[in-house]
């Protein structure tokens, strides 16, 4: 059986006006999410990860804020949704987990009366039945002696249990769909395993459809479905959790990948990296956004490459690279290496 289409997001582009010109933070981003599935968006700051999907939940709308696209959560358009629609749609059907706690909670309201407030606000129920919610949630994401601590307020709370706080929130209602913004970042590598262990029981338990966005390779092999790795506000290839980790395409990711340490090797003397800097998105480059970077840019690259499908043994394998597949991995597998540059090692 095929599965239920949750969201399904087109040639979206989000600008803003700014004294120094137009930033296109967003240029032409596409892609679907299915019922139970894990799509993970890497790339480095600033790459427009984070303000693709604030977009989703209507959190990037200004004056001075341009869109174009659409991003369909089920029959419903999000970019083009009045602010009273979306304020019945997010928490209730696509709920988000930030990167920071501790500036996402209010200082001044209990955890609990938090979480009450997200859900009195979508059903008609007493405070003390959402109270009693909100511990039942506190409970299962782990925070221990809950009905105690949700009246507690979040800078009473470590950084873990603030981010555990963020999930009860999150899944306080139930979302279909579950954006999480880099909700690893602040932990320690304990807590981080805690936190994706919630995140993979959600999805078990309620086949919710997961957003992860990170910029460590290594969360997203423990937990993605599919990858989308996204540069200058573009996406330059997205696959499999499998075609990304063992066969990239794009020189990017293979920078990407290059910068894990490998555990089944001798760690190298100098930590692999990069060259360069990303792109102002004011003024981008030419062509390819990654051209100035790539150790393999040719004349080609001045015009910018379709995101499409080169491997022929996998249709929904796209990448944004002029390269002949044959030659990308002729290149890739320069002394055993697969990676950026000859410091590279991945898997």
């Amino acid at each position: 059986m095929a599965a239920e289409r949750l969201l399904e997001v087109e040639e979206l582009k989000v600008s803003f006006v700014t004294e120094d010109g137009i930033v296109y933070a967003v240029d032409g981003v596409s892609f679907t999410l299915d019922r139970g599935e894990v799509v993970a968006i890497v790339g480095e700051s600033g790459s427009g990860k984070s303000v693709t999907v604030m977009t989703l939940m209507g959190l990037t709308r200004g004056p001075n804020s341009r869109f174009e696209g659409s991003a369909r959560l089920r029959d419903r358009d999000l970019i083009t949704a009045s602010e009273a629609e979306l304020r019945r749609i997010r928490g209730k059907e696509i709920a988000m987990i930030f990167q920071d706690p501790i500036s996402s909670l209010s200082p001044v309201h209990r955890i609990g009366d938090q979480i009450v407030e997200q859900i009195r606000a979508h059903e008609d129920i007493s405070k003390a039945a959402a109270f009693d919610r909100a511990v039942e949630l506190m409970e299962r994401v782990g925070i221990p002696r809950a009905r105690d601590r949700a009246r507690a307020f979040p800078h009473e709370f470590s950084g873990g249990m603030r981010q555990r706080a963020m999930i009860a929130m999150a899944l306080s209602l139930s979302p279909s769909v579950l954006i999480a913004d880099e909700p690893t970042t602040a932990l320690d590598v304990t807590i981080q395993a805690q936190i994706l262990e919630e995140v993979k029981q959600l999805r078990q338990d309620s086949e919710s459809g997961v957003i992860f966005v990170t910029h460590d390779l290594g969360v997203v092999a423990d937990i993605a479905d599919r990858v989308i790795v996204m540069y200058a506000g573009r996406v330059v290839e997205q696959g499999t959790l499998d075609e990304i980790f063992y066969d990239p395409q794009h020189p990017y990711t293979w920078g990407l990948l290059g910068s894990v340490t490998r555990m089944d090797r001798d760690p190298p003397r100098r930590l692999p990296a990069i060259p360069g800097q990303p792109p102002s998105l004011v003024h981008p480059p030419q062509g390819c956004h990654f051209r100035p970077r790539c150790p393999h840019e040719f004349e080609h690259c001045a015009e910018v490459p379709p995101l499409e499908a080169r491997v022929p043994e996998a249709p929904d394998h796209l990448d944004r690279c002029w390269l002949e597949v044959a030659d990308k991995r002729a290149r890739r597998e320069v002394e055993g290496r697969i990676g950026l540059g000859t410091g590279s090692v991945v898997a």
